[in-house]
Protein backbone atom coordinates (compact mmCIF):
# COMPACT_ATOMS: atom_id res chain seq x y z
CA UNK A 1 0.00 0.00 0.00
CA UNK A 2 3.00 2.40 1.01
CA UNK A 3 4.47 1.41 -2.31
CA UNK A 4 1.67 2.41 -4.34
CA UNK A 5 0.92 5.87 -2.29
CA UNK A 6 4.48 6.73 -3.29
CA UNK A 7 4.86 5.93 -6.36
CA UNK A 8 1.43 7.63 -7.39
CA UNK A 9 2.69 10.97 -5.42
CA UNK A 10 5.64 10.43 -7.51
CA UNK A 11 4.27 10.76 -10.47
CA UNK A 12 2.00 13.47 -9.59
CA UNK A 13 4.38 15.41 -8.74
CA UNK A 14 6.28 14.69 -12.11
CA UNK A 15 3.11 15.17 -14.16
CA UNK A 16 2.93 18.64 -12.23
CA UNK A 17 5.95 19.56 -13.37
CA UNK A 18 5.98 18.49 -16.82
CA UNK A 19 2.72 19.99 -17.23
CA UNK A 20 3.76 23.46 -15.69
CA UNK A 21 6.29 24.09 -18.39
CA UNK A 22 3.92 22.62 -21.01
CA UNK A 23 1.72 25.78 -20.04
CA UNK A 24 4.85 28.02 -19.74
CA UNK A 25 6.04 27.14 -23.19
CA UNK A 26 2.99 27.28 -25.13
CA UNK A 27 2.31 30.67 -23.57
CA UNK A 28 5.81 31.53 -25.33
CA UNK A 29 5.53 29.17 -27.62
CA UNK A 30 4.52 31.74 -30.74
CA UNK A 31 6.02 35.33 -29.78
CA UNK A 32 6.78 37.52 -26.76
CA UNK A 33 4.14 37.59 -24.46
CA UNK A 34 4.49 41.32 -24.30
CA UNK A 35 2.64 41.90 -27.43
CA UNK A 36 -0.36 40.46 -26.49
CA UNK A 37 -0.77 43.68 -24.29
CA UNK A 38 -0.50 46.35 -26.84
CA UNK A 39 -3.52 46.33 -28.81
CA UNK A 40 -3.23 46.96 -32.64
CA UNK A 41 -3.25 50.18 -33.90
CA UNK A 42 -1.38 52.07 -30.83
CA UNK A 43 1.61 53.35 -30.73
CA UNK A 44 4.51 52.17 -27.49
CA UNK A 45 7.19 53.97 -27.01
CA UNK A 46 10.77 51.86 -26.44
CA UNK A 47 10.48 52.97 -22.43
CA UNK A 48 7.19 51.98 -21.85
CA UNK A 49 8.03 48.68 -23.76
CA UNK A 50 10.97 47.83 -21.20
CA UNK A 51 8.74 49.25 -18.17
CA UNK A 52 5.83 46.63 -19.11
CA UNK A 53 8.54 44.06 -19.37
CA UNK A 54 10.18 44.79 -16.57
CA UNK A 55 6.86 45.00 -14.28
CA UNK A 56 5.57 41.64 -15.78
CA UNK A 57 9.05 39.79 -15.22
CA UNK A 58 9.30 39.25 -19.33
CA UNK A 59 12.47 40.81 -19.27
CA UNK A 60 14.65 38.12 -17.80
CA UNK A 61 16.07 35.14 -19.53
CA UNK A 62 13.35 32.18 -20.65
CA UNK A 63 14.95 29.67 -17.74
CA UNK A 64 14.45 32.45 -14.94
CA UNK A 65 11.53 33.54 -16.49
CA UNK A 66 9.93 29.88 -15.66
CA UNK A 67 11.23 29.20 -12.18
CA UNK A 68 10.07 32.77 -11.00
CA UNK A 69 6.66 32.04 -12.59
CA UNK A 70 6.94 28.24 -11.30
CA UNK A 71 8.06 29.51 -7.53
CA UNK A 72 4.93 31.99 -7.55
CA UNK A 73 2.62 29.39 -8.44
CA UNK A 74 3.91 27.29 -5.78
CA UNK A 75 3.22 29.79 -3.11
CA UNK A 76 -0.53 30.27 -4.53
CA UNK A 77 0.61 33.57 -6.22
CA UNK A 78 -0.58 32.98 -9.85
CA UNK A 79 0.06 36.84 -10.78
CA UNK A 80 -1.85 39.52 -11.56
CA UNK A 81 -4.87 40.53 -14.24
CA UNK A 82 -3.83 42.60 -16.96
CA UNK A 83 -7.20 43.79 -17.83
CA UNK A 84 -9.01 44.09 -14.42
CA UNK A 85 -5.85 44.80 -12.66
CA UNK A 86 -6.50 42.20 -9.70
CA UNK A 87 -5.07 39.25 -8.39
CA UNK A 88 -5.91 36.04 -10.60
CA UNK A 89 -6.62 34.20 -7.43
CA UNK A 90 -9.11 36.41 -6.11
CA UNK A 91 -10.77 36.61 -9.76
CA UNK A 92 -10.53 33.43 -9.58
CA UNK A 93 -12.41 32.85 -6.08
CA UNK A 94 -15.09 34.88 -6.92
CA UNK A 95 -16.00 32.86 -9.73
CA UNK A 96 -14.89 29.02 -8.26
CA UNK A 97 -18.47 28.90 -6.32
CA UNK A 98 -20.62 29.27 -9.11
CA UNK A 99 -18.63 26.61 -11.34
CA UNK A 100 -18.41 24.25 -8.20
CA UNK A 101 -22.19 24.44 -7.42
CA UNK A 102 -23.46 23.50 -11.02
CA UNK A 103 -20.16 21.01 -11.09
CA UNK A 104 -21.57 19.14 -8.36
CA UNK A 105 -24.98 18.91 -9.29
CA UNK A 106 -24.22 17.89 -12.62
CA UNK A 107 -21.96 15.30 -11.31
CA UNK A 108 -24.39 14.19 -9.10
CA UNK A 109 -27.17 13.75 -12.46
CA UNK A 110 -24.89 12.13 -14.59
CA UNK A 111 -23.48 9.78 -11.43
CA UNK A 112 -26.96 8.52 -10.43
CA UNK A 113 -28.67 8.03 -13.81
CA UNK A 114 -25.72 6.41 -16.32
CA UNK A 115 -24.23 3.84 -13.65
CA UNK A 116 -27.58 2.32 -12.81
CA UNK A 117 -28.71 2.88 -16.60
CA UNK A 118 -25.55 0.53 -17.37
CA UNK A 119 -26.27 -2.14 -14.74
CA UNK A 120 -29.99 -2.45 -16.03
CA UNK A 121 -28.97 -2.68 -19.38
CA UNK A 122 -26.06 -5.24 -18.55
CA UNK A 123 -28.64 -7.09 -16.57
CA UNK A 124 -31.35 -6.90 -19.69
CA UNK A 125 -29.07 -7.39 -22.17
CA UNK A 126 -30.74 -7.90 -25.31
CA UNK A 127 -33.94 -6.91 -24.34
CA UNK A 128 -36.20 -3.55 -24.97
CA UNK A 129 -35.14 -1.95 -21.62
CA UNK A 130 -31.31 -2.69 -23.15
CA UNK A 131 -32.07 -1.29 -26.45
CA UNK A 132 -33.71 2.12 -24.66
CA UNK A 133 -30.85 2.84 -22.48
CA UNK A 134 -27.94 1.98 -25.79
CA UNK A 135 -30.24 4.62 -27.45
CA UNK A 136 -30.25 7.39 -24.64
CA UNK A 137 -26.25 6.05 -24.50
CA UNK A 138 -25.97 6.74 -28.45
CA UNK A 139 -27.63 10.41 -28.82
CA UNK A 140 -26.08 11.25 -25.43
CA UNK A 141 -22.37 10.73 -26.83
CA UNK A 142 -23.38 11.88 -30.79
CA UNK A 143 -25.63 15.38 -30.05
CA UNK A 144 -23.53 18.12 -28.97
CA UNK A 145 -23.81 19.60 -26.03
CA UNK A 146 -24.30 23.39 -28.06
CA UNK A 147 -26.91 21.73 -30.18
CA UNK A 148 -28.50 20.21 -26.62
CA UNK A 149 -28.45 23.66 -25.40
CA UNK A 150 -29.25 25.79 -27.85
CA UNK A 151 -32.43 23.04 -28.17
CA UNK A 152 -33.35 23.04 -24.56
CA UNK A 153 -33.05 26.73 -24.76
CA UNK A 154 -35.66 27.13 -27.49
CA UNK A 155 -38.34 24.48 -26.00
CA UNK A 156 -37.97 25.25 -22.48
CA UNK A 157 -37.51 28.74 -22.41
CA UNK A 158 -38.78 30.58 -25.89
CA UNK A 159 -41.91 27.60 -26.51
CA UNK A 160 -42.74 26.54 -23.20
CA UNK A 161 -41.32 29.49 -21.02
CA UNK A 162 -40.82 27.29 -17.86
CA UNK A 163 -37.24 27.94 -17.54
CA UNK A 164 -34.78 30.57 -17.61
CA UNK A 165 -31.60 30.43 -19.26
CA UNK A 166 -29.62 33.58 -17.72
CA UNK A 167 -27.12 33.41 -14.91
CA UNK A 168 -27.79 31.43 -11.53
CA UNK A 169 -30.45 33.34 -10.09
CA UNK A 170 -28.73 34.60 -7.09
CA UNK A 171 -30.45 36.57 -4.44
CA UNK A 172 -34.15 34.61 -5.96
CA UNK A 173 -36.19 32.23 -3.54
CA UNK A 174 -34.29 28.67 -3.31
CA UNK A 175 -37.18 27.07 -6.06
CA UNK A 176 -36.73 29.65 -8.42
CA UNK A 177 -33.16 29.73 -8.55
CA UNK A 178 -33.25 25.78 -8.59
CA UNK A 179 -34.96 26.98 -11.86
CA UNK A 180 -31.71 28.21 -13.32
CA UNK A 181 -29.87 24.81 -12.60
CA UNK A 182 -32.24 22.91 -14.70
CA UNK A 183 -30.94 23.37 -17.85
CA UNK A 184 -27.16 23.34 -17.56
CA UNK A 185 -27.21 20.60 -15.57
CA UNK A 186 -29.23 18.50 -18.26
CA UNK A 187 -26.78 19.65 -20.79
CA UNK A 188 -23.33 19.04 -18.84
CA UNK A 189 -24.27 16.03 -17.47
CA UNK A 190 -26.18 14.40 -21.20
CA UNK A 191 -22.61 13.53 -22.47
CA UNK A 192 -21.42 12.40 -18.99
CA UNK A 193 -24.29 10.01 -18.35
CA UNK A 194 -23.88 8.24 -21.68
CA UNK A 195 -20.51 7.51 -21.11
CA UNK A 196 -21.03 6.14 -17.45
CA UNK A 197 -23.77 4.44 -19.04
CA UNK A 198 -21.44 2.75 -21.84
CA UNK A 199 -18.73 2.00 -19.45
CA UNK A 200 -21.19 0.34 -16.83
CA UNK A 201 -22.98 -1.77 -19.10
CA UNK A 202 -19.41 -3.03 -21.08
CA UNK A 203 -17.39 -3.47 -17.29
CA UNK A 204 -20.82 -5.47 -16.17
CA UNK A 205 -20.72 -7.77 -18.99
CA UNK A 206 -17.58 -8.45 -18.98
CA UNK A 207 -17.61 -9.44 -15.06
CA UNK A 208 -20.64 -11.46 -15.68
CA UNK A 209 -19.19 -13.66 -18.15
CA UNK A 210 -16.73 -14.41 -16.06
CA UNK A 211 -16.28 -17.91 -14.02
CA UNK A 212 -16.13 -16.83 -10.78
CA UNK A 213 -19.69 -15.32 -11.22
CA UNK A 214 -20.60 -18.48 -12.94
CA UNK A 215 -19.06 -20.84 -10.04
CA UNK A 216 -21.22 -18.10 -7.41
CA UNK A 217 -24.31 -18.47 -9.38
CA UNK A 218 -23.91 -22.62 -9.28
CA UNK A 219 -23.31 -22.63 -5.46
CA UNK A 220 -26.84 -21.04 -5.20
CA UNK A 221 -26.01 -17.66 -4.51
CA UNK A 222 -28.59 -15.35 -4.54
CA UNK A 223 -28.62 -13.19 -7.62
CA UNK A 224 -29.05 -9.93 -5.72
CA UNK A 225 -25.52 -10.56 -4.19
CA UNK A 226 -24.02 -11.89 -7.21
CA UNK A 227 -25.06 -8.55 -8.70
CA UNK A 228 -23.70 -6.08 -6.08
CA UNK A 229 -21.17 -8.16 -4.29
CA UNK A 230 -19.29 -9.77 -6.94
CA UNK A 231 -20.18 -8.15 -10.28
CA UNK A 232 -20.47 -4.48 -9.43
CA UNK A 233 -17.55 -4.15 -7.06
CA UNK A 234 -15.42 -5.89 -9.84
CA UNK A 235 -16.74 -3.50 -12.14
CA UNK A 236 -16.45 -0.33 -10.36
CA UNK A 237 -13.12 0.64 -11.27
CA UNK A 238 -13.41 2.02 -14.67
CA UNK A 239 -16.52 4.25 -13.64
CA UNK A 240 -14.37 5.38 -10.98
CA UNK A 241 -12.12 6.52 -12.97
CA UNK A 242 -14.91 8.42 -15.29
CA UNK A 243 -16.58 9.72 -12.19
CA UNK A 244 -13.35 11.48 -10.50
CA UNK A 245 -11.95 12.90 -14.01
CA UNK A 246 -15.46 14.62 -14.65
CA UNK A 247 -15.72 15.89 -11.71
CA UNK A 248 -12.29 17.76 -12.04
CA UNK A 249 -13.31 18.92 -15.96
CA UNK A 250 -16.77 20.16 -14.67
CA UNK A 251 -14.71 21.97 -11.70
CA UNK A 252 -12.42 23.25 -14.44
CA UNK A 253 -15.83 24.84 -15.38
CA UNK A 254 -17.65 24.24 -18.56
CA UNK A 255 -16.75 26.35 -20.68
CA UNK A 256 -19.39 25.89 -23.66
CA UNK A 257 -22.39 25.58 -21.01
CA UNK A 258 -21.58 28.57 -19.12
CA UNK A 259 -21.12 31.14 -22.19
CA UNK A 260 -23.97 29.51 -23.33
CA UNK A 261 -26.57 30.16 -20.02
CA UNK A 262 -24.22 32.89 -19.09
CA UNK A 263 -23.20 30.96 -16.06
CA UNK A 264 -20.71 33.22 -14.18
CA UNK A 265 -18.06 30.84 -13.13
CA UNK A 266 -14.39 29.95 -14.07
CA UNK A 267 -14.74 28.51 -17.41
CA UNK A 268 -16.53 32.16 -18.89
CA UNK A 269 -13.68 33.79 -16.81
CA UNK A 270 -10.86 31.81 -19.31
CA UNK A 271 -13.04 32.29 -22.72
CA UNK A 272 -12.77 36.15 -21.40
CA UNK A 273 -9.26 35.79 -20.56
CA UNK A 274 -8.31 34.41 -24.40
CA UNK A 275 -10.65 37.12 -26.07
CA UNK A 276 -8.85 39.92 -24.18
CA UNK A 277 -5.25 38.47 -24.51
CA UNK A 278 -4.92 38.53 -20.56
CA UNK A 279 -1.50 36.56 -20.36
CA UNK A 280 -1.47 36.18 -16.73
CA UNK A 281 -5.02 35.42 -16.35
CA UNK A 282 -5.11 32.66 -19.01
CA UNK A 283 -1.83 30.89 -17.55
CA UNK A 284 -3.37 30.57 -14.25
CA UNK A 285 -6.40 29.41 -15.17
CA UNK A 286 -5.14 26.72 -17.01
CA UNK A 287 -2.58 25.89 -14.23
CA UNK A 288 -5.18 25.69 -11.63
CA UNK A 289 -6.93 23.33 -14.07
CA UNK A 290 -4.19 20.99 -14.52
CA UNK A 291 -3.15 20.88 -10.99
CA UNK A 292 -7.23 19.77 -10.16
CA UNK A 293 -6.79 17.40 -13.13
CA UNK A 294 -3.95 15.58 -10.99
CA UNK A 295 -5.33 16.01 -7.53
CA UNK A 296 -8.78 13.40 -8.70
CA UNK A 297 -6.27 11.56 -10.41
CA UNK A 298 -5.25 10.64 -7.69
CA UNK A 299 -8.38 10.52 -5.87
CA UNK A 300 -8.84 8.16 -8.58
CA UNK A 301 -5.93 6.06 -7.81
CA UNK A 302 -6.66 5.91 -4.01
CA UNK A 303 -10.51 4.78 -4.50
CA UNK A 304 -8.96 1.99 -6.92
CA UNK A 305 -7.56 0.46 -3.33
CA UNK A 306 -10.91 0.19 -1.80
CA UNK A 307 -12.86 -1.01 -4.50
CA UNK A 308 -9.95 -3.77 -5.60
CA UNK A 309 -7.88 -5.25 -2.73
CA UNK A 310 -5.59 -6.48 -5.21
CA UNK A 311 -4.21 -3.27 -6.44
CA UNK A 312 -3.95 -2.54 -2.54
CA UNK A 313 -1.65 -5.12 -2.20
CA UNK A 314 0.30 -5.07 -4.64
Amino acid sequence: MKNFLARRLIFSVLSLFIASMAVFGLAHAKEDPINLFIQPGYFVSPETLEALKAKWGLDKPLALQYLTWAGNMLRGDLGESVQQQRPVTTIVGEKWGATFQLAIVAWIFGTVTGIPLGIISALQRGRVVDYLARGVALFGQTLPAFWIGLVGIWIFAVWLGWLPVFGRGEGLPFWQQAKHYVLPTLVLGWGPMAGYMRITRSAMLEVLDSEYIKLARAKGVSNRMVVWKHAFRNALIQPLTIATLLLAGFMDGAVLVEVIFAWPGVGRVAVEAVNQNDFMLITGTVFIFTFLYLIMSLVADLLYTVADPRIRLS
